[in-house]
Parts: C-alpha cells; structure tokens; sequence
C-alpha cells in the first residue's frame, strides 16, 4: 500500500494544465486555453506524468489521446477545479469597490460595433475596473472561470449561470446608404452583389438564406472575418445579410418589391443573451460590468415575437 508520504503532492496549475490537455485533445489547444507556449505545456505535462510515474496522454501528430489513468482522474481533477472556482468565488464576495478585471467574451461583430466603442463610458464611472474582451467566436466555460461575463446566442440550460436577454432582432440585407439608393427597390435577389461567409462559416443562417432564395448568385466577397464584412459593405461593394442592430455600423436597410416578400418573411432572427455566474452575479466589479452590458444594448433593435 501507498503511504501518503510517497503520494506526489500537484498543485492546481499542474491540474489545470491536466484538464485543459484532456478537454482540447491537443497540446496546441491547450496552450490558447491556458496561455502558454507549446513548449511550456509540453514541458509540464512531462514534468506532471514523471511525478505520477505514468504517462497521462498518447501523443500523436492528431492529438492527444487520454490513457486509462486519465479519464480515472479526470472526476478527481473537475473536483479540484469545482474546489478552486468555490474558493475565487468566496474571496470575490468580500470586494466592496468596484476594481479589478472582468473578463467579457463577446462575439466578434458585437465587441467591434457596441462594446468596445462604449468602453469609455465604463471607464468613467469606474477607473479602477479592468475589462478584458475576448472577441472570438469561441465558448468560454464560464463554470470554470474562462470568462466572468458572456454575450450568447442561446440560453444556457445549467442552474449555475444566470442569463438576461439582451435583444432579439431579425436579420436583413444591409448596405451602405449610396448602394442602396443605387439598387432602390430590390425586385430580385440577383440584381445586388453580395458579401458573405466564408465556407468555414457558410452553415450561418444568413448565408443559408442567401442559397436558398438566390441559388445563382456568386457572392463578390467571402469572409469569416465580420469586421471586414461590414467595413466591405459600407464602402458600397454590396449587400450584407446581418441583424438589424448592425445598420449603425454605417449602413441601412435596402428596400425591397413586392416580389421579394416571400424571401423577406424567412430572413432569419436571433436572441442575445449575456450570460453570468450565478455565484458572481453581485460581486461589485461583475454587476457594472452586467449594468453596462444591458445599456448598451438597450433600445437597439426592435424586438419580434
């Protein structure tokens, strides 16, 4: 029998590094995830598979794949990170001021053209507060404190997260004022140049929609980057098919014929939703950043059913 003197004794770090290894399958995932070098995870984990005296993970030019001692510890190491999480949480009680970091994670589009240009508002009433953006179109774990706050476009269904819907909007073809002008009403879909998802991206509703009412159309520009979609679209190289709160990124609506009221009915729409912990939800520094959230979007778009 093992004596508890010869039980490696791992700190949380090294059991972090072991989750996020586990949960990516891949080294190179696993250091976006924890912020760290390749080289240095690598590094750890051998450091980390040595003191247990058994290797952790099958490493392979694909992946990592976990070993039978893995997935065994897998329960263990969610304890601990359950454990770890439970004790931010209670140090994060006690703060009185607003101060600090709060980590957002928002999609790209909405970080570019809502929040990051109301930043400064925020700053003002809080100079001691910190935010940090993630502008991905990655899903942060807020359970395990990836992110303190996120924008959503679905609900979540744990009872650990509370969540506030933002808007609900629909989506319609934007351009930019003079395109619009130039197009008037649009009578078919195949009178406007399009700009559109990339094929990574190309399962988007937007896109979908795009294909079905416009079959023959060969779109002018294919991006998955959003930013470059709307900077594409406002300076008049074509449509782009995006809700509605989009158009104050300089663009409008364009109008369309009677023809086209049939595609128009079956444009696509989508609810925001920011999303938090449940056990942050009133800490000082997340509530401002929440009130602030909800500002922003107050009022941005007309709602439908």
């Amino acid at each position: 029998m093992t004596s508890v003197s010869e039980v490696p004794v791992l700190d949380w770090e090294q059991v972090r590094l072991f989750l996020a290894v586990f949960r990516e399958r891949s080294l190179a995932r696993a250091s976006v995830r924890l912020a760290l070098d390749v080289s240095t995870v690598s590094r750890r984990l051998d450091r980390l598979e040595e003191e247990l005296g058994a290797p952790l993970f099958d490493r392979t030019r694909e992946g990592t794949t976990p070993t039978v001692l893995a997935e065994e510890l897998l329960p263990h190491g969610e304890e601990m990170e359950l454990a770890a999480f439970r004790f931010a949480t209670a140090g994060a009680k006690a703060e009185t001021e607003v101060e600090g970091i709060v980590r957002l994670t928002v999609p790209p589009g909405m970080a570019d053209v809502f929040v990051a240009p109301a930043l400064v508002r925020l700053h003002e009433r809080h100079p001691k507060l910190v935010v940090e953006l993630d502008a991905s179109v990655g899903y942060a774990d807020l359970t395990r404190r990836e992110a303190d706050l996120a924008i959503r476009g679905v609900r979540p269904a744990t009872g650990e997260l509370v969540a506030l819907k933002l808007v609900t909007a629909r989506a319609a073809p934007l351009a930019s004022p003079a395109y619009a002008r130039e197009l008037g009403r649009l009578k078919r879909i195949g009178d406007a140049r399009w700009i559109v998802w990339d094929r990574d991206l190309a399962h988007l509703p937007e896109t979908t929609w795009l294909r079905k009412h416009g079959p023959d159309v060969a779109p002018v520009f294919r991006t998955s980057h959003f930013a470059s979609q709307l900077a594409a679209a406002r300076s008049g190289l074509g449509c782009v098919v995006t809700a509605l709160p989009f158009a104050r990124a300089g663009l409008v609506e364009v109008a369309h014929a009677k023809s086209l009221d049939v595609a128009w009915s079956e444009l696509p729409s989508g609810t925001l939703w920011l999303v938090g912990h449940r056990a942050l939800r009133h800490v000082p520094r997340v509530a401002a950043v929440w009130r602030f959230v909800t500002e922003v979007f107050a009022g941005q778009a007309p709602k439908v059913a």
